[in-house]
């Protein structure tokens, strides 16, 4: 293809990029083949692109089930490196043997979780080679991974947070616990940058903080100490640009932390959906998702998680970019509660991602 634009009738080339140098590699995966089986492929040619652990870059050509189990990487016939380039017509450049060939991309579609592709690292790339971008932008992206910064914001402009402090790797054990002495136990110790629960801490005395810390410095070299909100959280979609949809909001029932292993093999939490809470109640909470989607920048779309208090009070804990895109993932199932089923979801930031184009 020579023309971006493409000729009447000619179907639009979508990259859907998945994997990355990411604790949330094998999470990426699963999203990813949920949302190359749910695009229209009679509308759209969809370029699957894979990231290894390593952080190389292929364009797979196999079978779209050998993606979630995670083999798609030892099909060395079906994997192509590729490279992003710029420029009047932005394209991918695929490094045969024989010499290379170019695939014009219309539409880039990051469905990579945490660090090293949510966090506006491999939005900030496709922006640069001026390809349109499913979901939100560079800053938006980095904005909502950074936990401290996002709260710091959301806190300014009159919503709730929980007390937190920050802490850099620079600093001494100690000099971080006398930060830390002004905050009341219990604690959560968090990377500022990080997803899925990774290197999260959940702390009752001071005695624990030195090994919570470390444990966070191990995935960011920020961390935030913040003071657990008593409560319930809760977490609603957000699907659009200017005029924003919001799905049905969730209640995550669980009693202890809410980590990687209880996200995505849940054995002590449940998820209500929707929320069993009235109406009014669920409003605000809608209402407050809105604002702060809107605050941080995002757009296309994302989930927005708040923690609810037996006050009924709403607390801001934190946006995700990229969530979960999986039949049994919230957003999805958010999203369905409102009436949009996956299917639908994917053709509308699709159609949004081209008409910003």
């Amino acid at each position: 293809r020579t023309n971006k634009k493409g000729k009447s009738g000619m179907k639009k080339n979508i990259a859907v990029i998945f994997g990355g140098r990411s604790p949330e590699y094998f999470v990426s995966l699963q999203s990813a083949y949920s949302v190359i089986t749910n695009i229209d492929h009679d509308k759209y040619n969809v370029i699957p692109i894979g990231v290894t652990l390593e952080g190389d870059w292929f364009r797979y050509s196999g079978n779209y089930s050998n993606i979630p189990d995670g083999s798609w990487p030892a099909d060395a016939v079906s994997n192509v490196p590729v490279a992003i380039m710029g420029g009047t017509y932005p394209r991918i450049i695929e490094l045969y043997e024989g010499g290379p060939r170019f695939t014009v991309i219309d539409a880039a579609f990051p469905v990579m979780h945490g660090k090293n592709g949510e966090d506006g690292t491999v939005q900030g790339l496709f922006e640069q080679a001026g390809i349109p971008l499913i979901g939100c932008s560079t800053l938006s992206s980095a904005l909502c991974m950074d936990k401290a910064r996002a709260h710091a914001l959301a806190r300014d402009a009159g919503i709730d947070v929980p007390k937190f402090i920050t802490a850099s790797i620079e600093i001494s054990q100690e000099e971080i616990a006398v930060k830390a002495e002004g905050l009341k136990y219990p604690l959560y110790v968090k990377p500022v940058k990080a997803g899925s629960s990774f290197g999260i801490s959940k702390i009752s005395d001071p005695s624990q903080l030195s090994e919570a810390v470390s444990k966070a410095f191990e995935f960011d070299n920020e961390i935030t100490i913040e003071e657990e909100i008593h409560g319930c959280e809760v977490g609603c979609a957000v699907l659009g640009k200017n005029k924003l949809i919001a799905g049905r909001v969730d209640l995550i029932e669980t009693p202890g932390l809410f980590d990687y292993t209880e996200k995505y093999n849940p054995q002590k939490s449940k998820i209500h959906m929707p929320a069993p809470i009235d109406e009014e109640l669920e409003k605000r909470i809608r209402q407050t998702a809105l604002a702060l989607y809107r605050l941080l920048g995002c757009s296309g779309f994302a989930r927005v998680d708040m923690f609810l208090t037996p006050e009924n009070k709403i607390v801001f804990n934190e946006i995700n970019t990229i969530p979960g895109l999986t039949a049994h993932s919230r957003f999805p199932n958010m999203m369905k509660g409102a009436g949009m089923e996956l299917k639908e979801v994917i053709q509308f930031l699709i159609e949004l991602s081209l008409k910003d184009e």
